[in-house]
């Protein structure tokens, strides 16, 4: 039976192992986050046909410039001297082009559709119960021109086959009983669902476990090679022997790479989530307000927000004044809600992978011959975690992909 070592006990590594499992794979976990402060279990919990548009596009250069002159914006770039930085933030104006932004469309569109059908598959198949609901998302505008850019990306998803409708502030708050909402209006994606992260990752770590998994909490601190092939993982005292090796470590799996000289740009883009338990409304419809790039997340009786995108490497402090603005942001699209309303809550902090041009990465690296890449789905991680996964089953069994994953080269920046 061949051995796979997987780096990375997130959503993509425990769904990389669940069908590698399935074609019959020895597999070995290998991951450090005892804590559960990984971004698998503290995101919005969303799952996204609708996020076709890759995060390198058009506008977003002069976007994020205007934000980073406020303290507490939704995106900011922390000043420090960097050539990684530099590096990529050079190779992310290049790959913000109308064309570019193309040929990512398709592939995204098509990943997170599939994810969607594999959840679906999970919950009925695994009766995993990480309440999945699938009532579609809601873009959401305080102004005209917001609605105006929302309502454009929903045409384009109309011509991708995919229902979206644009609807008045009235015909949303129709949709949501007993919910006020001061907007303009917004885009409805029907497609689109969410679920509680945590109860997801710790279902499928059980059934991982009942499958023959194994696990090991230690951080790989090395790894071992004879000519093109991957030998072992050095883990503390000890060494993992494999025949094929997966790196799906996330925000860190570029410095770990670096040991191969193998080149994948990476920055982490810091986020933070609060749970409120006690909410004054309960939403049924999951959101995102547009103008705050501010997510809305139901979850069991609690609500989840979360937001802000700050490149600042790996720290994971926690600024105030960018939690400030995600509070101050909610009730002005929802009024019923109070900015004080959330000063009791804990804070989770992410770090999430981000390639320069919005791609994952994912596929073989083409100096190793037992070496795959699983990495770097910047926001849409958990959406994208089971067909990410489906993909490195069929990647290691040289199975053709049941997607055209070309585009999503781990070499690409080689």
């Amino acid at each position: 039976m061949k051995k796979v070592a997987i780096i990375g006990g997130g959503v993509v590594g425990l769904s990389s192992a669940y069908y590698l499992s399935g074609l019959g794979y020895e597999v070995t976990i290998v991951s450090d986050d005892d804590q559960k402060a990984g971004c698998s279990y503290g995101n919005a919990g969303m799952i996204v046909p609708s996020h076709f548009i890759p995060l390198a596009a058009p506008g977003m250069v002069m976007m994020g410039l205007k934000w980073m002159l406020k303290a507490d914006s939704p995106f900011h770039i922390k000043p420090r001297f960097s050539k990684d930085l530099v590096s990529w933030g050079w190779k992310f104006y290049k790959a913000a082009t109308p064309a570019n932004v193309q040929k990512a469309m398709h592939v995204l569109k098509e990943m997170n559709m599939e994810s969607r059908n594999l959840y679906l598959q999970l919950a009925d198949e695994e009766s995993l119960n990480f309440s999945l609901q699938t009532k579609g998302l809601f873009m959401l505008c305080k102004t005209s021109h917001a609605l105006k850019e929302e309502s454009a990306v929903a045409e384009q998803a109309r011509q991708f086959g995919m229902k979206a409708e644009t609807l008045s502030a009235a015909e949303l708050m129709n949709m949501e009983d007993g919910v006020e909402m001061d907007v303009e209006g917004g885009v409805y994606f029907p497609m689109d669902a969410y679920m509680v992260p945590g109860l997801f990752m710790s279902g499928m770590r059980a059934l991982l476990e009942i499958m023959g998994v194994t696990f090991v909490s230690k951080k790989v601190t090395g790894i071992d090679m004879r000519g093109s092939r991957i030998t072992a993982l050095q883990v503390s005292d000890e060494l993992i022997r494999a025949d094929e090796f997966i790196v799906a470590a996330g925000a860190w799996s570029s410095e770990l790479l670096k040991a191969l000289r193998v080149n994948i740009p990476m920055q982490g883009g810091k986020g933070y989530s609060v749970m409120l338990d006690n909410p004054p409304i309960y939403p049924g419809i999951c959101a995102l307000l547009s103008e705050a790039r501010v997510s809305v997340t139901p979850m069991n009786g609690a609500i989840r927000f979360g937001g802000t995108m700050e490149l600042n490497g790996t720290d994971r402090t926690v600024n105030n004044k960018r939690v400030g603005g995600i509070y101050k942001s909610i009730p002005s699209y929802y009024p019923q809600f109070k900015d004080t309303d959330f000063q009791k809550s804990d804070v989770w902090v992410g770090l999430r992978p981000c390639s320069p041009d919005g791609l994952p990465y994912v596929g073989r690296f083409k100096h190793y011959d037992n070496l795959i890449a699983a990495t770097g789905h910047s926001m849409m991680g958990m959406s994208l975690g089971p067909i990410t996964g489906k993909l490195v089953s069929q990647i290691v069994s040289r199975q053709k992909t049941d997607i055209d994953i070309a585009i999503l080269n781990p070499d690409r920046y080689n």
